[in-house]
């Protein structure tokens, strides 16, 4: 299967009139934004999101390798549309996102129902790639295109209160757990004026909060020299941006110049910080090529705390790793005492394509990563239930996002990156409440707005 660079096309204002689209998104928020992306660029070409498959006459299966079975959850998908493709041969299925991007001719050779594959850095070519298989072309797999410095416009087509901005892709760290370099290329940095305009704009359309998205955020350089602190200083000082919040940091690029400018700029920069720490056990973390030890990451968050009191910290743990001993999952549960974490994601170690983990001889049973994953989350359970209780009594500053249809109640954001319910008007949707809470969940704040 080759891209046909070559091969003419119809005009694209006469593909898709009229037509649907559904995309179907798994993975993480960098796969949210790419799903946005493609449905901004197929709204260019006259097709509308729908929310049901049965109603589409594309479909698009935006992937994820980083969970279980990735390839085996695209061939389910797939597989549930046989009977829709056999009524409507005019129906046209493709997939995107990272198992695309990975394993790119194999994936359609395996699924010949499928009619396209795209990679990760070839989303802009979607119009092209839709006409071409709209003319009865065989699937196209289009290839991964490297790019330096990083040029791409941030496409949304109903921001709403708060969203998404990119502004780094791919990574350089070559974690041996991690595919990320292998499915979305090296790490690519946005230029810093791209940025500053994305937001500008994002603003005059009444966005009042952004997150700057990458899988490595903090190691973001501009082809100016701007990193990443300075970065979002200038958000903060030159733009009327209300909120700012990024995902993902790393610890090993987490400077002491950007804990200060968060510091500095605590009425605009959030102080929320997801610093995924994946193992307690310096061993293991240099088996992971994490760059940095236990004691290297506890002294980051002590110059976090130290500057930022108020802080609330999240984090990714792996249990299981490759030759995980008991002792060194003990220091993952003792790391979890020592500091507060507010909220967790863990999961079991699954080996991944291409690592170098997945080729390590000392492969952990299953029944022994169930079990210490279930000892990680009834663990935190109990110490995040417990952090929950300093909310009850505060008054938070709530950034009000949308109407809850189930409750009848607003919902919204406080700073601390928690959902937060609570009675008021539809028309405050967009502004910045105080809410005074009365009841606390490690993840859901329940209160009373304060007039």
């Amino acid at each position: 299967m080759q891209t046909q660079d070559s091969t003419p096309f119809h005009s694209l204002t006469q593909i898709g009139q009229g037509d649907g689209v559904y995309i179907s998104t798994y993975g993480c928020q960098m796969n949210e934004n790419d799903s946005e992306r493609m449905m901004s660029l197929l709204e260019m070409m006259n097709f509308r999101a729908v929310t049901s498959p049965d109603q589409a006459a594309l479909i698009i299966i935006n992937s994820c390798s980083i969970r279980e079975k990735p390839v085996h959850k695209v061939h389910s998908e797939v597989g549930r549309y046989r009977k829709m493709k056999d009524a409507n041969p005019k129906l046209k299925i493709g997939v995107t996102g990272c198992v695309a991007q990975q394993e790119k001719e194999q994936l359609k050779a395996d699924i010949p129902l499928l009619d396209f594959v795209l990679g990760t850095d070839a989303i802009d070519r979607l119009p092209e790639i839709i006409a071409r298989v709209r003319q009865g072309q065989s699937a196209v797999s289009a290839r991964f295109e490297h790019q330096q410095p990083y040029h791409i416009e941030t496409l949304i087509r109903n921001p709403g209160v708060s969203t998404f901005v990119n502004i780094t892709k791919g990574c350089d760290n070559f974690c041996t757990f991690c595919v990320v370099p292998f499915t979305r290329g090296r790490e690519r940095s946005r230029p810093a004026t791209h940025v500053l305009d994305d937001v500008k704009k994002l603003v005059e359309r009444g966005v009042k909060e952004v997150t700057l998205l990458g899988q490595n955020v903090n190691s973001y350089t501009s082809d100016c020299g701007v990193n990443f602190a300075q970065l979002l200083k200038t958000l903060a000082r030159e733009t009327n941006i209300e909120r700012i919040r990024y995902t993902t940091s790393h610890p090993k690029d987490f400077s002491d110049e950007l804990i200060d400018i968060m510091a500095e700029h605590q009425d605009k920069i959030m102080e929320y910080i997801h610093l995924p720490v994946q193992c307690g056990n310096s061993q293991v973390l240099e088996r992971m090529h994490r760059g940095y030890s236990r004691e290297d990451y506890i002294a980051r968050v002590e110059r976090i705390f130290k500057r930022m009191p108020n802080a609330v910290l999240s984090t990714d743990l792996i249990v299981g790793f490759p030759g995980e001993t008991e002792a060194q999952f003990q220091d993952t549960m003792s790391l979890l005492r020592e500091v507060p974490y507010e909220n967790i994601f863990a999961f079991n170690y699954s080996p991944r394509p291409m690592t170098k983990a997945a080729k390590f001889a000392d492969q952990i049973p299953e029944e022994v990563k169930s079990q210490r994953l279930s000892a990680v989350l009834e663990l935190h359970r109990e110490i995040a239930f417990d952090l929950a209780k300093k909310y009850v009594g505060r008054t938070l500053r709530v950034l009000v996002e949308r109407h809850d249809e189930k409750t009848g109640r607003l919902c919204g954001r406080s700073t601390q990156n928690k959902s937060v319910y609570f009675t008021g008007s539809p028309a405050m949707i967009g502004s910045t409440v105080d809410v005074k809470i009365s009841d606390a969940a490690p993840l859901v704040l329940k209160g009373d707005l304060i007039q």
